[in-house]
């Protein structure tokens, strides 16, 4: 085993239709933006999250790199442009890369912006909006996704608060877990904005149905991480029915993270119902 298995990190992509909430999402795990509030991350190629200070640059097609400026992100051509990569100190990346995809379904954009950049993905946090969710262009997109890949990846049900009753949300929570059964790790409805509006209110931060996603999504990397140690080669990568390679060590915690994921399991331990937990 060689030393760069294992310090690689789980690669992990946010992934949806154009306003469900993966900018959001980015910005709640990373605990701040990544881009400039200008700056609008479904007119870039994919943006590839890394925990250090080295300055963001670009990967072209062809494999070269190019400096980038942050103010001017959206001046990057995204046709010639593999991917974006930034640099960040924050918790989250200690643990994990984080890769933000574009919208699947951008009548501006051609699927070979994103498709391109799925071999370096270990796993998918898909977001639907609850409004519509889990449409027909998500399914058949996911459909291309293997089974070693789906096995670690979850599926959050965005602005849960946009349904208005009891009924509506259990309605929308029940149609799409049995539409996707078996495909996700876990499935979690949640307001992502009620979420990063909490704060430290940890009761208004279990009620937005982030308690329980941020406990399963700790789990996983921890998982995920014993698996990279193993191989380099991206779950993306693993066609169905290859054994992924087995877990062999333990993953350290930055303190912060591990606070956060006590502080979410004591709110989880109050609720069995993931669907009470964010009404």
């Amino acid at each position: 085993m060689t030393d760069a298995q294992q310090s690689r990190k789980p690669r992990i992509a946010l992934m949806g239709e154009f306003s469900a909430g993966k900018s959001t999402l980015s910005n709640l795990l990373l605990g701040g933006r990544a881009l400039p509030e200008k700056v609008t991350a479904t007119r870039l190629a994919p943006v590839w999250m890394s925990y250090g200070t080295t300055p963001p640059y670009r990967v072209t097609l062809d494999g070269g790199t190019e400096p980038v400026s942050l103010d001017r992100l959206e001046s990057v051509p995204v046709a010639e442009t593999r991917v974006i990569r930034l640099f960040m100190e924050c918790d989250i990346l200690e643990l994990c890369d984080l890769i933000d995809f574009p919208g699947i379904s951008d009548p501006n954009m051609s699927s070979d912006v994103w498709e391109r950049m799925l071999p370096e993905v270990d796993a998918v946090l898909w977001c639907t909006h609850a409004t519509q969710a889990w449409r027909q262009s998500e399914a058949a997109v996911w459909a291309m996704m293997p089974d070693a890949l789906r096995d670690f990846s979850i599926l959050l049900i965005t602005r849960y608060d946009k349904l208005i009753s009891d009924k509506d949300r259990r309605r929308v929570f029940q149609r799409v877990r049995l539409e996707t059964e078996g495909q996700f790790a876990a499935t979690f409805p949640i307001s992502l904005l009620q979420a990063l509006q909490a704060g430290d209110d940890y009761d208004k931060w279990d009620a937005s149905g982030a308690g329980p996603f941020v406990t399963h999504l700790i789990d996983m990397i921890d998982k995920l991480t014993k698996v990279a140690a193993r191989t380099d080669q991206p779950l993306y990568n693993i066609a169905n029915g290859t054994a992924i390679p087995e877990p062999v060590r333990a993953t350290i915690m930055p303190r912060r993270v591990q606070r956060l994921r006590d502080a979410a399991q004591t709110d989880a331990d109050d609720t069995d119902d993931p669907v009470r937990a964010s009404l």
